[in-house]
């Protein structure tokens, strides 16, 4: 989900056991389920690895966020507090500093931690779990665009989120999530 493995990389039972520290069995057990949500995939050989996204799937993810995740903050909304706004920047500070580590794995952590934390207020946890399973597809893909993007601040759309949040302004949350979920995703299409 957070981009620890690039996409195209080949996974094995012994390496993830030996990596989490757990046997054989879990280890199969976490791989079915991956492959299962999409997260990794299983080729005729059996050779399990992360998915090398084609411009289509992208797309399709980057819609399903839109989709979700509009949806997703347009429900947090009402219950939107001071609390919940102080953490949001906070996690947005934390962000900046993974940003200027440079450290890609790091920002997006806590960039989804960031959307997770709105989502979350949402009180829709279906929706969320879609969401992070697009989330889980996507993980690998993200680490690719992180290091197209270049970026040397937070992403301008946060502080537009938490701006609408403050104002309980609903069309205007619903734009910012929508531009920060599909503007890095569209680089990655060729």
């Amino acid at each position: 989900m957070y981009g620890d493995i690039a996409p195209g990389e080949a996974l094995t039972l012994r390496g993830i056991g030996r990596e989490y520290e757990v046997s054989m069995t879990p280890a199969r057990e976490a791989l079915r389920r991956l492959v299962a949500e999409g997260a990794l995939s299983l080729s005729s050989s059996g050779r399990v690895a992360t998915p090398e996204l084609s411009n289509e799937r992208i797309e399709e993810l980057a819609a399903l966020r839109a989709l979700l995740e509009v949806e997703l903050s347009s429900r947090a909304l009402p219950r939107a507090h001071m609390a919940l706004i102080d953490r949001l920047q906070s996690i947005n500070l934390a962000i900046a500093e993974m940003v200027s580590k440079r450290d890609a794995v790091g920002y997006i952590r806590t960039n989804l931690e960031f959307h997770r934390t709105l989502y979350l207020r949402a009180q829709a946890p279906a929706m969320l779990a879609m969401a992070e399973t697009v989330w889980l597809q996507l993980g690998p893909t993200m680490r690719a665009l992180y290091g197209r993007l270049r970026r040397t601040d937070p992403p301008q759309n946060h502080r537009l989120i938490i701006a609408a949040l403050k104002a309980g302004d609903e069309p205007g949350l619903r734009l910012a999530v929508r531009s920060d979920v599909t503007q890095g995703l569209r680089l990655l299409v060729v």
